[in-house]
């Protein structure tokens, strides 16, 4: 007999894909404190480059944007800031981020923000097949057409990868 996966209900991630018509496909695994894109890699049987982590950054003047950026890389946040025209950009503080995208952080999506922010994607997530990327929750995964990204989410390509 089959093992069915659970089904994780609508997110706000999921409920904004549905509405843009997106096709994926649930990929619930079980969470791990500060595990990161890595574990859920894992243990999902997953490419670690494909699992796409939702960072939330800020400029300067403290002003929010969202960085996609492969699960096994890290951002050059000097190459980021050059690329969007920023003196610097780091890090929000976990708190600070759960407040602009209105999610949790270990369970961030670009899809379904809480507020608009501009949203910048390392280019070579977009040569992908097929990604997988957070769904709106800790431990929830959902898998796409990298495309998606782009058009209808509106992320705009940038170089900022640093390996792991």
């Amino acid at each position: 007999m089959a093992k069915v996966k659970p089904h994780v209900s609508e997110t706000p991630a999921t409920a904004w894909l549905k509405a843009h018509g997106v096709a994926y496909t649930e990929h619930p695994y079980e969470y791990l404190e500060h595990g990161g894109a890595q574990h859920s890699a894992q243990v999902l049987g997953l490419d670690p480059f494909a699992v796409v982590k939702t960072l939330i950054m800020q400029d300067e003047s403290a002003k929010p944007l969202v960085v996609l950026m492969h699960g096994n890389r890290t951002v050059s946040t000097k190459n980021l800031a050059r690329q969007i025209g920023a003196k610097s950009v780091e890090p929000c503080k976990p708190e600070v981020a759960n407040r602009h995208s209105g999610y949790l952080v270990g369970g961030t999506s670009p899809f379904g923000l809480k507020r608009g922010m501009p949203i910048w994607v390392e280019s070579t997530i977009l040569e992908l097949p097929r990604i997988c990327i957070n769904g709106g929750r800790r431990g929830f995964l959902v898998g796409l057409d990298p495309v998606v990204l782009t058009n209808p989410l509106g992320a705009r390509p940038v170089q900022c990868a640093l390996a792991e």
